[in-house]
């Protein structure tokens, strides 16, 4: 999420390092929708060319700090969750049909316990 050598973080002037040791910390304790609504955040209230220092104290996109700029212009209610629903990874399962049977055909001559239990164990 952060620059990978100190000498990324020489390019910034001071706004930038405070950002970036700000975000150090504050960081590891937010999901990624509160860490792009801090980021706009900063980047609003430091006007003209905020996005850009933003997104380099960070190391991420630019994109990702615009969007959390149109995600506060948006004035949008809290969502209570994450990503919207429908977001994120898909099951495994569901992108192959295949998976799920084929899984079972490898466990199964080795299976133990109930075998009216869902519960599954190999040897």
């Amino acid at each position: 999420m952060f620059p990978a050598c100190c000498c990324a973080l020489g390019d910034l002037d001071e706004t930038g390092r405070v950002l970036a040791a700000k975000f150090a910390v504050i960081f590891p304790h937010l999901d990624e929708r509160q860490r792009r609504l801090l980021m706009g955040a900063e980047a609003r209230a430091l006007g003209h060319g905020g996005i850009r220092l933003v997104a380099r104290a960070a190391g991420v996109r630019e994109g990702t700090v615009s969007l959390g700029v149109d995600e506060l212009d948006a004035g949008g209610e809290p969502l209570g969750r994450v990503r919207r629903p429908g977001g994120g990874r898909k099951r495994a399962a569901d992108l192959d049909p295949g998976l799920l049977p084929a899984l079972l055909a490898l466990v199964e001559p080795g299976e133990r316990g109930d075998p009216m239990s869902p519960l599954r164990w190999t040897t």
